[in-house]
C-alpha cells in the first residue's frame, strides 16, 4: 500500500493564472528534485472566478519555460472543501490572505498563511519582466518553504 502524501498544499492568488500556478510548478520541481514527490500533494486556485477554466497567462508560461518548467492545469476558484482537503493554504499577498480568511468555512482545518513574508506582486497588468521578477521571488519563497517543511 502506498502511503498518502504528508503535505497537502494549495497556493492561492487572485485569478489562478499567474502567481499561484507559478508557485505550484516551482514547488513541484523542488519536491521532485529532492526526491519527495510521494510526500506532497500540490495544487493552486484563485480567490476570484474571473479566469475559471483558462490556462495560465502566456507571460507566466513563458517565464516558466525559460526555467524549464511548464505551467499546467486550468484556473479554478477556492472551494469550501479546499479548507478541509489541504493542510496548508498559502496566499501570495495580504489581500488574498484576507479574502481566504473571509472564505474559510466554520469547519476549516487548513492552516492559512502567506507564502512569503513580503507580498508577491501581481504581474498581470505589467510587462513580461514582472513575470520574471515574480518567478524569482516565488522560487526563493518555495525553497524556504520546503526547508521549513523538511525540518
Amino acid at each position: 500500500m502506498v502511503a498518502a502524501p504528508a503535505f497537502h498544499i494549495l497556493f492561492v492568488c487572485m485569478g489562478n493564472i499567474c502567481r499561484s500556478p507559478t508557485a505550484e510548478a516551482v514547488m513541484r520541481r523542488l519536491v521532485v528534485d529532492a526526491g519527495l514527490e510521494s510526500e506532497f500533494s500540490l495544487a493552486s486556485a484563485g480567490t476570484g472566478a474571473w479566469h475559471a477554466g483558462q490556462r495560465p497567462d502566456t507571460r507566466a508560461q513563458a517565464a516558466a519555460a525559460l526555467r524549464g518548467l511548464e505551467l499546467t492545469g486550468r484556473a479554478r476558484s477556492v472551494t469550501d472543501r479546499d479548507f478541509v482537503d489541504f493542510d496548508l493554504i498559502l496566499a501570495v499577498d495580504d489581500d488574498n490572505l484576507s479574502r481566504l480568511k473571509e472564505l474559510a468555512p466554520p469547519d476549516a482545518t487548513a492552516t492559512i498563511r502567506k507564502l512569503a513574508d513580503e507580498d508577491v506582486p501581481d504581474p498581470y497588468y505589467g510587462g513580461a519582466s514582472g513575470f520574471d521578477d515574480v518567478f524569482d521571488q516565488i522560487e526563493a519563497a518555495c525553497r524556504k518553504l520546503l526547508a521549513e517543511l523538511r525540518a
